[in-house]
């Protein structure tokens, strides 16, 4: 994406939460690549989220590291105000952190797994989105949520809590968008489908990701690289501006709704 200018994007603030591998990584990056500064958001990984860091500053572009988890109640509006307070400002929240936690059947959890998976992918996002408001309405701006294929086709084996989240993610989507568009403010989502991340190498068993991956009619599993350019276009106004409320499927054909 280096090559690619969208010059809008160039001095604004973005925070990405979840920032340290896969599509929150290729993310920030691809914003610094744009000029953007970036708070780079991470929880467990820290020395990943570093690198992440550092190939921002060798593009040219500020960035701040913020860790927390984001699963708690005050962990959110923390990370936020962190972020906003280091660049003064805060023009695009792009909610991406989230996790399976473990592939359990519905039968087989309970209160605990239900308020973990519910908490990471869902709350995550109100509590993240609440806290942004604030300095959003100052200048106008976007949220960028991250969902998934699964809000609709209702997820894998062990997955349908998880899924059940993520349809939490796409309905909110829609319903900010219409709550805080007096505010100039935009809210859309990526709905990625089977990507080649290490959310599958911890949590999907590989005879269950080579049979997805044969629904696909591209015939393969995306990469973080190829979810990049959909974010950048809902995170510019000059080439999404009269979008809001829109969930995206970037899926390589897997899902066609």
């Amino acid at each position: 994406m280096s090559s690619l200018r969208i010059p809008d994007l160039a001095g604004k603030v973005f925070l990405v939460t979840g920032a340290s591998t896969g599509i929150g990584a290729a993310v920030a990056l691809a914003l610094g690549e744009q000029g953007a500064s970036v708070a780079v958001h991470y929880n467990a990984s820290k020395a990943s989220a570093e690198k992440v860091v550092a190939g921002i500053e060798k593009a040219g572009a500020k960035a701040f590291l913020v860790g927390g988890d984001v699963a708690t109640a005050k962990g959110p509006a923390e990370i936020v105000e962190k972020a906003a307070k280091h660049f003064g400002r805060l023009d695009g929240l792009i909610n991406n952190a989230g996790s399976l936690v473990s592939r359990k059947p519905v039968g087989d959890g309970d209160d605990v797994f239900d308020h973990a998976v519910f908490d990471l992918n869902a709350h995550s996002v109100v509590r993240a989105s609440r806290a942004a408001l604030p300095w959003l309405r100052k200048q106008g701006g976007v949220v960028i949520n991250t969902t998934s294929i699964s809000a609709r086709n209702g997820g894998g084996g062990g997955a349908v809590l998880y899924a059940a989240s993520k349809g939490f993610v796409s309905t909110i989507t829609r319903g900010l968008a219409k709550e805080w568009v007096g505010d100039r403010i935009r809210v859309n989502a990526v709905a990625p489908g089977l990507i080649d991340t290490l959310f599958h190498e911890r949590g999907t068993p590989a005879a269950m990701y080579k049979a997805q991956e044969s629904s696909i009619p591209m015939g393969r599993a995306g990469t973080p690289e190829e979810c990049v350019g959909t974010y950048l276009f809902l995170a510019s106004d000059a080439l999404s501006g009269y979008i809001t409320g829109q969930v995206i499927e970037v899926n390589g054909g897997q899902l066609m709704p």
